[in-house]
């Protein structure tokens, strides 16, 4: 019997999308060509209701297709990560294997029961309690009656919502809606798990406790996992296989590490040089960092920089009035967002005068001793009165397998940093 227990082939999903002419060109339209206008949109739209179809409002429209030409297949047992852009066609995909959304052309084989965890509170009601949506959502997801009463302890326990468990749902947070309905879902024993970017709304303890779950169902209890997310370090620790989607089509497919690798190749690929004058900002201030560019030591420039290599960030700052004593920092964070470092001009004892106009600074790590992985780096700049200037994510970056790395089994380490360490020997037994 083989052992595949999704089979999607020559999946595609077309969405109709209704554009409005633009009101600034109406104004010069002839009543003539209003009326014709309108007149071909009612005609329209009473052959698409004739026909069944979608009513589109609008007086232009255009085909938009989420997903087209999908095709793979999935063993029973593997948990597998679907990662890609916003608008790649993730959430369609696990929409169309819910049976939540009909496709438009294409076939999809499961073999076991479903269980879908796309948004939050998913058949929930909001005016009953925490306990009775326990019961509504298990029984709309196939659980008996006698199911649900003997796993009701556990799944209370999982979601940590006893003190409010007879409260209406609709006074329950965000966070809570999650653990309640991750919870349902994942007791109910399914054959296929398929679980949207929801979980980045609970705590990083609950994180923690969902993707332990789905390892253990996966692992221990033989089910399979379609996983969709942004946090590459999750998808990399729990996934076995991965699917890369881009603008509906699938990229790559095959292990998660050569997945993940073709990711971060095409995302960091381009310009060495990044605009920063768009990033966002809290207010305006006096002075603003505009561009940051990487070089690496044969004068090029990549984000995906090898364990050890030798490389600089230029940083320009927009100034209107100089500023004595300036502190500007950088901080080096993971992709799960935990600071791993940071530092500021005043830890090499380095004084820095920002003039008015355009400033350029140099700063150089003479070792990238970060471990092969995801990282990303913040700027801010200082003064005596506080932040002058502050990029959050500023920068995103990869730390590649180098032969260095490899000599040191660099990629076996625990952490994230390997720090420079010197070691002598004050005394041995010789020496006694």
């Amino acid at each position: 019997m083989s052992n595949i227990v999704v089979s999607v082939e020559g999946l595609s999903k077309r969405y109709l999308i209704g554009h409005q002419v633009a009101r600034r060109e109406r104004y010069r339209d002839a009543l003539r060509d209003v009326i014709g206008r309108e007149a071909r949109t009612f005609v329209r739209k009473a052959i698409d209701l004739f026909h069944g179809r979608q009513i589109v409002e609008g007086d232009e429209v255009e085909d938009f297709w989420a997903l087209r030409d999908v095709s793979f297949e999935v063993k029973q047992g593997e948990i597998v990560g679907v990662i890609g852009r916003n608008g790649a066609g993730k959430t369609t995909l696990l929409k169309i294997l819910s049976r939540i959304v009909e496709p438009s052309a294409g076939r999809v084989r499961l073999r076991g029961q479903v269980s879908s965890l796309l948004e939050v509170g998913t058949g929930f009601h909001p005016e009953l309690t925490g306990r009775e949506n326990i019961f509504l959502n298990g029984a709309i997801l196939g659980m008996s009656r006698r199911e649900i009463r003997k796993k009701f302890d556990k799944i209370v326990a999982f979601a940590e919502v006893e003190q409010f468990l007879d409260t209406p749902i609709k006074r329950y947070s965000s966070g809570m809606y999650v653990r309640l309905a991750f919870a349902v879902a994942a007791h109910l024993d399914p054959d296929i798990l398929m679980v949207d970017e929801i979980l980045a709304v609970g705590d990083a303890d609950f994180q923690k406790r969902c993707l332990q779950r789905m390892d253990d169902m996966s692992r221990r209890e033989g089910r399979t996992v379609l996983f969709v997310s942004h946090n590459m370090e999750s998808v990399l620790k729990f996934c076995s296989r991965g699917i890369l989607l881009n603008s509906g089509r699938i990229a790559t497919l095959g292990t998660i590490q050569d997945v993940l690798s073709f990711y971060l190749a095409k995302e960091l690929s381009g310009s060495n040089v990044i605009n920063l004058s768009t990033k966002p900002r809290s207010q305006e201030l006096p002075c603003r960092v505009r561009l940051i560019q990487v070089k690496t030591l044969n004068g090029q420039g990549s984000w995906s920089i090898p364990f050890g290599q030798h490389v600089a960030f230029e940083i320009c700052v927009q100034s209107q009035s100089a500023f004595e004593n300036m502190e500007l920092g950088i901080g080096l964070f993971s992709v799960r967002g935990f600071e791993l470092a940071s530092w500021t001009n005043r830890c090499s004892g380095i004084n820095l005068a920002l003039r008015a106009g355009l400033n350029v600074f140099l700063v150089e790590y003479t070792d990238m001793l970060l471990l092969p992985g995801q990282y990303s780096l913040s700027i801010g700049l200082r003064s005596g009165r506080g932040f002058e200037d502050y990029v959050s994510e500023a920068a995103s970056f990869e730390i590649t397998v180098s032969e260095r790395a490899a000599k040191i089994n660099a990629q076996g380490f625990g952490g994230v940093l390997v720090p420079k360490v010197t070691v002598s020997t004050i005394r041995n037994a010789d020496a006694a």
